[in-house]
């Protein structure tokens, strides 16, 4: 499908003018299109080392893996046991198999149940 639009623009990429066919074209070619992705990828994977980076100095948030936040829960996870007692979550499963305690499975996982 041809069309008759011609729509002078910058790139945004090199910042040469071109004249557009569309109303949604934003570089002057293919090659200048995926230079911008690729540094845009690239910012956007640093920021992210650098949230994590600032993420592991900073003072932890509370979440579901928190064993305060666990503690409350009527019901956990092997991996929130292991958490919880401070065991290997292997060790939490060949527990429950050999019958040292109890769990109930529930879909895919187990839950046990906290006894209070």
């Amino acid at each position: 499908m041809s069309t008759n639009l011609h729509i002078p623009k910058t790139c945004e990429y090199c910042g040469n003018l071109f004249t557009a066919r569309t109303t949604v074209t934003r570089y002057c070619s293919h090659k200048c299109n995926r230079i911008h992705y690729k540094q845009i990828k690239r910012e956007q994977k640093v920021k992210g080392a650098l949230a994590e980076t600032h993420q592991k100095t900073s003072i932890p948030q509370p979440s579901a893996s928190n064993p305060e936040n666990i503690s409350n829960k009527d019901f956990l996870s092997v991996s929130e046991v292991s958490k919880l007692i401070r065991m290997n979550r292997w060790t939490i499963q060949r527990m429950i198999k050999r019958g040292q305690l109890k769990a109930v499975p529930f879909g895919r996982k187990h839950i046990v149940s906290k006894v209070r």
